[in-house]
């Protein structure tokens, strides 16, 4: 099924080519991993993680998921977590409705919860701000993707992740507040969006 009309068409408007030979070194583990379970049969699970699990976290966490759908790519789950539960941030739920994903409040509070459809007849993905090792997420065999470089130094090992891979991002965070908080948030999404589109076009089913 395809992704929603508004969401296809900012898609297949990005440019790959923006990414740089050191960037897709970078990401180059993560195909790795990906083909690995794609060749062996095997499910795939990825967690991504960030201190607060706010903002790039999860904003890597639904790109790789639709991403996944876009290129056919079975039996993939994508998680996300942090160091430290905080909430995830409203303007990363803006962003993803502007880019035009579903996205609903399923419930309010100190950490509200969302759901993020990108296609019609699939399962959203459910967004709140966990700990790393919520029962939200896998215990075992997957790989964890280390979004921001606090994490990444702070956790030089992630229980049970088979697999641990720093692809970090600069946090929009730094510009909450500002004249350029919208743009920024937009651009970091797009970033994210390009390079897990990169990522996924490189499994070979």
């Amino acid at each position: 099924m395809a992704l929603f009309k508004v969401l296809t068409d900012f898609v297949s408007n990005l440019d790959t080519q923006s990414i740089t030979v050191e960037r897709k070194q970078t990401l180059s583990s993560l195909v790795g991993y990906i083909q690995q379970k794609v060749d062996d049969g095997k499910s795939i699970h990825i967690n991504f993680i960030c201190t607060h699990n706010s903002r790039r976290s999860h904003l890597s966490q639904i790109w790789a998921q639709t991403m996944a759908h876009q290129f056919g790519i079975e039996n993939v789950t994508c998680y996300s977590g942090g160091t430290e539960a905080t909430a995830l941030f409203p303007m990363v739920a803006s962003t993803l409705a502007n880019t035009g994903f579903e996205v609903k409040t399923l419930s309010e509070g100190k950490d509200p919860v969302y759901s993020i459809k990108f296609s019609e007849n699939e399962h959203p993905v459910i967004g709140f701000s966990k700990r790393m090792d919520d029962d939200f997420n896998p215990k075992s065999d997957f790989a964890a993707i280390m979004t921001c470089s606090q994490a990444d130094e702070g956790c030089p090992f992630v229980p049970g992740a088979e697999k641990r891979i720093p692809i970090t991002y600069e946090d929009p965070k730094a510009f909450d507040g500002t004249s350029q908080q919208a743009e920024k948030y937009s651009e970091r999404s797009k970033q994210i969006a390009t390079e897990m589109f990169y990522v996924f076009s490189q499994i070979k089913k």
